[in-house]
């Protein structure tokens, strides 16, 4: 099983997972089809299926271009809303495609119908991977759109918390940088999220991809699983873990990053009027 990473949009993933030993193929969120179809050439597999974890344009908007141009394409997921879907799966389902096996993990908050995908391989020494979408970040967690921090808590720790320690994170977006930066402001003092940061900004300077993490490692820098710790709870002034969560999510929304400050010349310009014959309306 061979997981291609690809960059699409302004800060999205989506993936392409191959079978090696028969060179079929499965995308996940597909929201750039030109882009999916370029890989699925060059690579010279054959696009069998598409797991979509949620409804939002920026995952699945490539649906419907892909089912005209795949006749026979496979389209799964949890909610009615996504885009040409044809196989609706629920929690614990399995699905198989060779010998990748996939197992449907329902976490509904981020959108009501939002399905998280756990992949592994019978018999491979290769770690097992989790295809996340907006539920589990690198460093951070989804936005609780259609749902609740009673929601969220049951995903992070019953459903994908409980997966093997070992198992590979994809998620849906690049936001390591900035999830751990809030990161640092609530544990100032975490030695590990100081040093994920300083690798991030690297990976960002260079623009590489921060995936895939490991669910080992989201346990000692990712805020939004240490709920029960106690720098968590002084920070949120909070001591149950859904209330640590839900006030953890609270911060992130209205968590700004530092403003940088203006050019100097640029406000000599605008103080001196230079800008002016641009800005005046027509």
């Amino acid at each position: 099983m061979k997981v291609k990473v690809i960059s699409v949009l302004e800060d999205n993933y989506m993936y392409l997972v191959i079978e090696e030993s028969t060179r079929d193929a499965i995308a996940v969120d597909a929201a750039v089809p030109k882009r999916l179809l370029e890989i699925v050439r060059k690579e010279e597999v054959v696009l069998r299926a598409i797991l979509t974890t949620h409804h939002h344009w920026d995952h699945a908007r490539g649906n419907e271009e892909l089912a005209r141009l795949c006749p026979g394409l496979r389209v799964y997921g949890a909610d009615e809303r996504i885009g040409a879907l044809t196989h609706k799966v629920t929690h614990e389902q399995e699905l198989t495609f060779g010998a990748i096996r996939v197992r449907c993990l329902f976490t509904p908050c981020h959108t009501s119908g939002h399905m998280c995908y756990f992949m592994w391989e019978d018999g491979s020494p290769d770690a097992p991977a989790l295809f996340s979408g907006d539920t589990l970040f690198v460093g951070g967690c989804g936005k609780f759109f259609e749902g609740t921090a009673e929601q969220m808590y049951i995903n992070l720790t019953q459903i994908l918390g409980a997966l093997p320690k070992e198992t590979k994170v994809f998620c849906g977006h690049e936001c390591t940088v900035r999830n751990l930066k809030f990161a640092l402001k609530v544990e100032p003092e975490n030695e590990i999220v100081k040093k994920k940061l300083a690798w991030a900004k690297q990976r960002d300077d260079e623009d590489l991809p921060t995936v895939p993490s490991t669910l080992q490692e989201e346990f000692l820098y990712n805020p939004f699983l240490r709920v029960t710790e106690e720098p968590l709870q002084k920070f949120t002034g909070k001591t149950d873990p859904v209330e640590v969560l839900r006030t953890l999510r609270t911060e992130k929304d209205n968590f700004k990053k530092p403003k940088e400050r203006p050019n100097p010349q640029a406000m000599l310009a605008f103080d001196w009027g230079l800008f002016s014959p641009f800005l005046e309306k027509k």
